[in-house]
């Protein structure tokens, strides 16, 4: 699969701005600041259903407008379909496939992208929180319904806590408050799935990822990933050495998550918070045995984030019936050295479709730039040439998407 042509509305700096693109690899070239990013982050909305830099969606509409417009022609063979994203400021999200209403989250099911940014530095160095995001973003990609239950955990989640902030708040003691019972069900339900979801593709990433990593550093530093489950007792708030070992056990997920909530319901009750669960579970990942966030170097780190996002890609292509996802690079080549680039490069020639951003096109190595296309203020210039709107006789009012 790939991306045939993008329109914008009102997104970010763009009032209106149309990019024709290709197979191959296409190099954004712009000096920071003009717009390279904001294009490639509308992709990646389409795949993931967020984006990469932000957690809402207000940054992403233009200052003054109401709304802001994502239109992407896909391409797959001689199969082509028009998805459609409105960003509204009030009110629900809405979308359309090929001009026909349908739910927001089944974009994920059609669009598939994966996006390495400088940002990705946070899944080996930062908070659990990042690490999470980034599988469950791929389950979405790979398992579009695990979207919706995803988002019915958040809702007994957030139910949960405010029981539980309320419970204590008015004194109630543990075996006094009955009506919790019904929420530790839900939790218990739908995390479980939740948990053993992750954990399957924890383990289908260990050998992509290990293959990822040698292409790129040309080198064996054994890279690993071994998850931290809240339910066995592991607590990603402490030192990730010390935790990296999880307790083998042969009860089941439902079974451990169940007991676990009943433990820590006194706990629970006096600090007004749901203590296990996952979205308190992370995932160690190691180079050499040792966890890579407090030991590996700085090289280290970036290899590693960029062999996870190329896993994930070489997964997507496994898995999908619509080819290759569109691998985005988003000013990626500055932050490394010029043989990691090299390698970087001839690990995803292979790709249908390569989006690279940069500052400076000599960063980018020769084999991506087949096509280049230069990005100022908020305009998409190819060649001496502004690509104005009107050059696609194929292109969708406002209205139209309006009226979904």
């Amino acid at each position: 699969m790939h991306v045939a042509r993008l329109s914008l509305t009102d997104y970010r700096n763009y009032e209106r701005a149309e990019l024709e693109l290709g197979p191959g690899a296409t190099v954004l070239v712009g000096r920071n600041g003009q717009g390279k990013t904001n294009l490639v982050e509308a992709i990646g909305y389409l795949a993931t259903l967020g984006s990469h830099r932000v957690s809402g969606d207000q940054a992403l509409i233009r200052a003054g407008a109401d709304a802001a417009i994502v239109r992407a022609l896909l391409s797959h063979g001689d199969r082509e379909l028009l998805v459609e994203l409105q960003l509204n400021r009030q009110g629900a999200n809405r979308a359309q496939l090929n001009r026909s209403p349908v739910k927001t989250r089944e974009l994920p099911r059609y669009a598939h992208s994966v996006l390495f940014a400088p940002e990705d530095l946070a899944i080996v160095r930062g908070e659990p929180s990042v690490r999470r995001r980034l599988l469950d973003e791929l389950l979405v990609q790979r398992t579009p319904r695990l979207a919706g239950v995803m988002a019915d955990y958040e809702r007994v989640l957030k139910q949960r806590n405010s029981l539980l902030k309320s419970a204590r708040a008015r004194g109630i003691a543990a075996d006094k408050l009955t009506t919790l019972d019904i929420w530790d069900e839900r939790l218990v339900t739908i995390g479980s799935e939740l948990i053993d979801q992750r954990l399957a593709l924890v383990a289908e990433l260990r050998e992509p990822l290990a293959a990822a990593y040698r292409s790129i550093v040309d080198a064996d530093h054994a890279p690993g990933m071994t998850p931290l489950l809240s339910i066995d007792g592991a607590d990603p708030d402490a030192d990730a050495e010390a935790s990296a070992a999880i307790t083998e056990t042969a009860s089941s997920t439902r079974e451990r998550f169940a007991e676990a909530v009943q433990s820590l319901r006194s706990k629970e009750l006096e600090r007004g918070v749901t203590l296990v669960g996952p979205h308190r579970d992370d995932v160690v990942l190691l180079l050499n045995g040792l966890p890579a966030k407090g030991y590996a170097s700085h090289g280290e780190s970036w290899s590693f984030a960029l062999a996870l996002r190329l896993a994930s890609a070489e997964l997507l292509r496994r898995d999908s019936m619509t080819g290759d996802p569109v691998l985005v690079l988003d000013d990626v080549f500055a932050e490394l050295d010029r043989l990691r680039r090299e390698r970087l490069a001839s690990a995803i020639v292979g790709f249908e479709q390569v989006l690279v951003t940069a500052a400076v096109l000599e960063d980018v190595p020769a084999p991506l730039t087949a096509r280049i296309v230069h990005i100022e203020a908020g305009r998409i210039v190819d060649g001496d040439e502004v690509l104005s709107p009107s050059t696609s006789g194929t292109a969708h009012t406002d209205s139209e998407i309006s009226d979904v």
